[in-house]
């Protein structure tokens, strides 16, 4: 099990990979989701779900990145009363994350106790003992620069979170899209084949300092899913994402709304996107309180249940799953009243916007709002 069906198979898929080590006639062909072996034992890919570990008589249940897993407490439950008949083992392993989890007791609360548990660092994997060279681990030192605190989260597996970052593990945490809260699996949407609802999109523009992110959300009745998030390769070409948006916007029958950041580059890039045949964008410049009013949206639908997203990770090296990128972004209250944004040095922040702008489209744009000034 884990917190992705797609990751989820591709756990059966390595498992797959060392049958074939095995000696002839042992093993049943595998399949996507199961393998079958000749003395009547199998290994199964569930969904992260309560209701689909219930059923199964089990021995054995191992839970990949348990401390992503929404709703755990009901899957934790579901998973003792499927062992019990069997008296058997529950294994789960995860890179550490909120605090807010049975994963995190676990490790720290005497009711849990009774599990064995091992603290493994990035210095396990180290060669010659793994395939981590010193070259790739300074690479990711530079990477995540002045960000101690994701450092010791993702490289040393201790649990940290800063008291200014603006949406709360917990909060991303229970945020995660599974079967149960999206009715279909986020990673493997194929909006061509499945549409269901509107689609509203987010371009973040960047060219050599930062990246260029485009992301898709869709709209389902008030629930907002990420559907897509591209990160483009540096140094960005916007002919290059233009076209992509194009075919894009080609093969899923349009965007009902486009709303870019065009601080840099000004309204001329939204005339380049309408000669390019990409219709209904929008331009936001960022200023202070367009910021805060995007910023916000994003937590609130989050807090009230009404937007989710896949837990994967993405093609660019380094750069995370979701979670580590819409945890990257700081807070702070100024002298002015103003709430202002910031992410560590050697850290990026375009996701965070990006996925904000889409969230941003789905709703009117009202002029510039005001800056509240909190009297002296």
């Amino acid at each position: 099990m884990g917190p992705s069906w797609r990751q989820t198979k591709r756990i059966i898929a390595r498992i797959a990979a060392f049958t074939h080590k095995l000696p002839p006639g042992i093993v049943f062909k595998p399949q996507k989701t199961k393998i079958d072996f000749v003395n009547g034992s199998s290994i199964e890919a569930f969904p992260n779900n309560p209701d689909t570990i219930r059923g199964p008589t089990l021995n054995v249940v191992y839970c990949d990145e348990m401390n992503f897993v929404a709703n755990d407490q009901d899957l934790y439950d579901a998973i003792l009363y499927t062992l019990s008949t069997t008296n058997g083992r529950f294994v789960c392993s995860s890179t550490p994350w909120t605090t807010d989890s049975i994963f995190y007791k676990i490790f720290t609360h005497k009711n849990f106790d009774f599990f064995r548990t091992s603290h493994v660092t990035y210095e396990s994997a180290l060669s010659p003992n793994g395939p981590l060279k010193p070259q790739i681990i300074e690479q990711i030192k530079t990477q995540m620069g002045d960000d101690p605190s994701r450092w010791k989260r993702e490289m040393m597996a201790e649990w940290q979170e800063d008291d200014n970052v603006w949406l709360p593990q917990s909060l991303i945490a229970s945020c995660i899209g599974t079967t149960k809260n999206c009715g279909e699996e986020l990673s493997t949407f194929e909006p061509e084949a499945s549409k269901q609802g509107d689609f509203f999109a987010g371009l973040d523009l960047a060219q050599t300092r930062d990246y260029t992110v485009f992301s898709v959300v869709e709209r389902q009745n008030d629930t907002l899913y990420l559907r897509h998030l591209k990160i483009f390769q540096q140094p960005t070409k916007y002919a290059n994402v233009l076209g992509y948006i194009k075919a894009l916007q080609d093969r899923w029958e349009g965007f009902q709304r486009i709303r870019v950041d065009f601080t840099r580059e000004g309204p001329s890039f939204i005339s380049d996107m309408t000669e390019a045949g990409i219709d209904n964008a929008e331009g936001v410049n960022f200023s202070v309180p367009r910021k805060s009013e995007m910023a916000g949206l994003l937590k609130q639908r989050m807090a009230n249940g009404k937007f989710y997203y896949p837990l994967m990770n993405w093609e660019r090296p380094y750069r995370g799953d979701i979670c580590s990128e819409l945890n990257v972004e700081r807070y702070e209250l100024r002298k002015d009243g103003a709430i202002g944004y910031s992410h560590p040095n050697g850290t990026h922040d375009d996701v965070f916007w990006s996925i904000a702008l889409a969230v941003f489209a789905t709703g009117q744009m009202e002029p510039e709002p005001f800056l509240a000034v909190i009297p002296r």
